[in-house]
């Protein structure tokens, strides 16, 4: 079970979770080719019995394109993995188009699964450095309490776009708090990310795609990024906003975050969002 503990003063929340210890770990100990990976098709035995695939196949056997399955090492009492694809190395930026609309469509249909359970939090993070520890291709899920206060940003104002299409707008928001730093929002207001219609995921799936391209081709030429990437991967994170008026917040890790920032709560952006999304919409992919 997770433990909440609370700061009285501040109405934040930190949670106990000693499981998170036990998990495997990639970066520390990488798999050679002899080893066995969990998410890859053919070893659905390695994994808590699964909760919701899209594909062919059996419940626990080969066939499927996406699968969710409960997390062994849970932040909370609800915490699912979903993963994103059979293949091993393919990353949401490099998959067929049609394959990340089936990945969302997990989201949303997991989202909806869980919406009366409590507050909905789907976030991906891809490369070791962005909190990853498998290196097969995943995102997860996990409910919190309704009663948890979260501290998390609302959606910001619609400035310095980068793309739109029929559904969807991609922007840098002036509050960005990390270099091109990108949010996508739904052009209708007032909507959770649990209702999104099925026709709109093809539109999402492709302004998502498009934007991790872009900055991808940014990150791997770019000079500002930590000097300790030997391996120069592209390293980001992004979530889907629980509540109404949701949003997905990519964050790409040009930087560390340093004593500063961690004593004050303030933010240092090297990039100006306007020049960031100015960067991002010029860049051909």
């Amino acid at each position: 079970m997770a433990k909440y503990v609370p700061d009285v003063k501040t109405q934040r929340w930190v949670i106990i979770a000693a499981t998170r210890t036990k998990r495997p770990d990639e970066a520390v100990a990488p798999k050679t080719g002899a080893s066995v990976c969990a998410f890859c098709e053919g070893n659905e035995s390695l994994t808590p019995p699964e909760v919701y695939r899209i594909g062919a196949g059996e419940k626990d056997k080969p066939g499927w394109q996406v699968r969710v399955v409960p997390n062994k090492y849970a932040i909370t009492d609800i915490h699912e993995v979903i993963i994103h694809t059979p293949n091993h190395s393919d990353d949401l930026e490099h998959l067929p188009t049609e394959q990340v609309a089936r990945i969302l469509t997990a989201y949303r249909d997991r989202y909806r699964a869980h919406e009366n359970d409590g507050q909905v939090i789907i976030f991906c993070n891809h490369g070791f450095h962005a909190g990853a520890s498998l290196m097969h291709p995943h995102s997860q899920l996990v409910v919190v309490p309704k009663q948890i206060n979260l501290d998390s940003l609302y959606r910001e104002p619609i400035t310095n776009v980068v793309e739109e299409n029929t559904s969807f707008i991609t922007y840098c928001p002036d509050f960005s708090q990390w270099p091109y730093e990108t949010w996508i929002a739904p052009k209708i207001q007032g909507t959770k990310f649990g209702d999104t219609p099925e026709g709109e995921l093809p539109d999402l799936a492709g302004i998502l795609q498009t934007v991790l391209k872009k900055l991808e081709k940014i990150y791997l030429s770019s000079t500002i990024k930590p000097k300790d990437r030997s391996d120069n991967a592209f390293v980001y994170n992004y979530y889907i906003y629980h509540g109404a008026d949701w949003f997905i917040r990519i964050i790409p890790r040009f930087i560390h975050r340093a004593g500063f920032e961690l004593g004050t709560g303030l933010n240092v952006n090297v990039v100006d969002p306007t020049e960031a999304a100015k960067e991002i919409k010029e860049t051909a992919i």
